[in-house]
């Protein structure tokens, strides 16, 4: 049984009208520093956006997710931020934002799996 670690996390979040403070969790993304970690889990639900934000451009939303996801996993042509060190794509990926997708703060816990952990939060967070 590997020894627990602890590891950061943030909801993503789509939040179509900024001034409302309104959003829909779409995903979570995770990091443990000490075992090397970085991921995202998305789940874009689009019959409940569109329920939620008819006007949202949901194809174009689905666009930026993947390019969120690229980031996380180190994609080398998502860009520079892609090849940064994985500390500083998480730290860039949570940055606040005024933007239709956002972040939650950042919380911590403790983990004896990252990916197990990025799958149990999904499941609790994002419905």
């Amino acid at each position: 049984m590997p020894a627990p670690v602890a590891f950061d996390y943030a909801i993503v979040r789509v939040v179509p009208r900024i001034e409302r403070e309104e959003f829909v969790n779409v995903g979570v993304i995770v990091h443990a520093p000490t075992r090397g970690f970085l991921g995202c889990a998305l789940r874009l639900d689009r019959v409940r956006l569109g329920a939620f934000a008819p006007d949202l451009d949901i194809e174009a939303l689905a666009r930026h997710l993947e390019a969120f996801r690229a980031v996380c996993d180190g994609d080398a042509d998502a860009g520079p931020i892609a090849r940064l060190p994985i500390g500083e794509r998480f730290h860039w990926l949570v940055a606040h934002r005024s933007a239709v997708l956002q972040t939650s703060p950042v919380h911590g816990g403790i983990c004896e799996d990252p990916a197990a952990a990025l799958r149990e939060l999904l499941a609790r967070r994002v419905v």
